[in-house]
Formats: C-alpha cells, structure tokens, sequence
C-alpha cells in the first residue's frame, strides 16, 4: 500500500504539472493583460511606458519562457502578485479557502448523513412507501436549479418571515458563533439540497444490487437479522461505487458553489477564482485553478485507499 501511495503522489505531481502549463497557457491567450488594462484606464501612459511596464512584468517574453519563470518561483512558494486584492495570490486565496472550507464541508457532511441511511433503507422495498419518498427527494433535489431555490429562501426566510439574513457571511461588528451559523444557514440548505439528490440515488442503486448477490441470502438463511443483512454485510460492499461518486464531488467543493455564493454573496473559492478571471488577475486565478485541480487529484487518491478500506478483496501490490 505505502508503495502505491508513493507512485500515486508522483502520478499527481506529473498531472499537476501538466495542468499548470496548460492552465497558464489558456490565461495567457486571453484578449487583455493587466498592462493593457492600464493603459486603457490612464491615458496619460505612453506607448514607451507600456513596452517598459511590460518588460518589467516580463509580459514581452515567449510563453513558454514566462511560463518557465513562473514555475520556478511558484517552487519557491511564489504565485505571483493579486492586482485586484492588492496583495499576494495566497494572501487573497487563504480567507476565501477557509469560506469555502467552512460551507462546503457542512453541507457535505449534512448530505451524505441524510443520502447514505436513506438510500440504504428505501432499497430495502424498492417501490415501497419510503422508497418511493426518496425518489421524489432525489429527483426535485437534481432537478430544482439551485439559483431559483435560493430565490425562494430568500424570499421566504429572510424577506418575508426576517428569521435569516439573506447574504454575507457576518454581521459587522459581530461574527459569532451563533452569527455565523444563521449566515451559513440558507447556503448550506442550498447546497445540501441540490446534492442529496445525487447521492441518494447512486446508494439506493448499489443497495439493490447488493441485496441481490447470493452472499445475502446466504446471510439471511444462517439466521442473520435484518440490521445486520443491512448494515453488517450489504453495506461495505455497496459503498464502493458510491466512493467514486463521493470522491469526485469532494475534489469540487473547494473550488466552490459559484451560483451559490453569487447569490448569497458568500465571500468563496468559486466567486474568486471567477472574478480573477473577469478582472484578468492572471495570478490569483491561475493559483485558485491550480488548487482545485490538486484536490480533485488527492481525492481520486483517497477513493482508491477507501476501497480498500470498504472491501477487503480490494488490494494493492
């Protein structure tokens, strides 16, 4: 296991600097740079000034060469300078990574704790009351568009009935635990809902399956009770391609719910990374890009060593 380990970590390096120059690239073939940006906004600044600013940033070098540069001191631990926070890159990414942290971990949590038992249960009688209960969850909870419920909530929760505040992420002058929990409220519920749905399906799919394997009845006919078929056998084996589901969303939450922090104007990963873009920040958005593609790399990672961990049968030599 530690050698498989050792070779994913070098896979995921090689990955990771593949992406950053393909991500540096794109950025660099965008219309505009921060040079061209001032120009436009001062039109006092010659065409001499622009040729000297850019030879400054290094901006008049090939890419491949800028692209080099850049690598070299993204080693050392410099990404570079955020034009738009007036600071460096990490300095701006670090409080809206701890944002994004704080929402997307609750609202993961809260639906894998709700999608799990309840896909698990309603696969006991497919068809049943509270199967049927669960279909309609799962369905109105991939189908609702996420902006229009967070429309609702707002309207209802923070308009009409004044129980939650309808954006931000404290109350000045406050920020509280309690404070931060009645912000995180109406996001999470957001979040939570438009995720249960998917999850609740793909358990409830692969508990069927494994109800069916003959290893159950077996179970059954040796006298195991029902919780035990459930949870004790059926279970472990049915979560490995739920692991997969689980492990690919984990690698997003930290690059953000864009249409929901837009919504609730949530200081997140997802609303930096898209106004770094828009305001050509080439260095925060290339650092933001770069970070969630290392999660989503380290999570494929850990879904490989849960299955393990879910079906002993699984090893690797």
């Amino acid at each position: 296991m530690t050698r498989f380990i050792l070779l994913r970590l070098l896979q995921v390096l090689a990955v990771l600097a593949v992406m950053s120059f393909i991500i540096y690239a794109l950025i660099g073939l965008m219309p505009g740079d921060p040079i061209n940006l001032m120009l436009a906004s001062d039109p006092h600044l010659t065409a001499a000034d622009v040729a000297r600013l850019k030879a400054l940033q290094g901006l008049d070098q090939p890419l491949l060469k800028r692209y080099l540069a850049w690598a070299q001191a993204a080693l050392a631990g410099n990404f570079g300078y955020s034009r738009l926070y007036a600071t460096t890159a990490i300095a701006a990414l670090a409080p809206r990574l701890a944002n994004t942290a704080l929402l997307m971990g609750v609202s993961f949590a809260l639906s894998l704790v709700i999608a799990l038992p309840l896909g698990a249960m309603a696969a006991r009688r497919p068809a049943g009351a509270l199967d049927t209960a669960a279909n309609l969850l799962s369905f109105a909870g991939i189908s609702v568009p996420p902006f229009w419920l967070a429309l609702v909530l707002i309207l209802v929760f923070a308009v009409a009935l004044g129980w939650l505040p309808a954006g931000g992420i404290a109350t000045i002058g406050d920020g509280g635990f309690l404070d931060r929990a009645r912000h995180l409220a109406l996001p999470v519920t957001v979040l939570t809902l438009a995720s249960i749905g998917g999850y609740l399906r793909y358990m409830r799919a692969s508990m069927i399956e494994a109800l069916r394997q003959d290893y159950i009845r077996t179970a059954r006919a040796k006298g195991a009770g029902e919780a035990r078929v459930l949870w004790g056998h059926a279970l472990r084996n049915a979560l490995v391609p739920v692991i997969t589901v689980v492990a690919l969303s984990f690698g997003s939450l930290f690059s953000g719910a864009l249409i929901t922090e837009t919504m609730f104007a949530y200081p997140g990963m997802g609303k930096l990374i898209y106004d770094a873009i828009l305001g050509n920040d080439f260095n925060l958005a290339l650092a933001g890009l770069l970070f969630a593609t290392l999660l989503v790399l380290l999570s494929n990672l850990a879904a490989d060593i849960a299955y393990a961990a879910a079906d002993p049968r699984i090893t690797y030599r």
